[in-house]
């Protein structure tokens, strides 16, 4: 491996490890949808279903 292959793997494991850290930063602030750009905070908004992008506000009937 050359000076080249060290410098692309250290680049990987910098990009993965931020993506890590952003993941688990919003899953601690309570973001639902991690990539929604109103992190989910309209979902619990009656009035405002439609800005959610990640479904969460539709609600599944269940067969009891």
């Amino acid at each position: 491996m050359g000076i080249g292959d060290y410098i692309i793997l250290g680049l990987i494991v910098v990009i993965v490890a931020a993506i890590i850290v952003y993941l688990v930063k919003q899953k601690k602030n309570g973001a639902k949808c991690i990539g929604c750009p109103s992190g989910c905070k309209a979902c619990g908004d009656s009035k405002n279903q439609s800005s959610c992008c990640c479904g969460c506000n539709t609600q599944q009937k269940t067969d009891d």
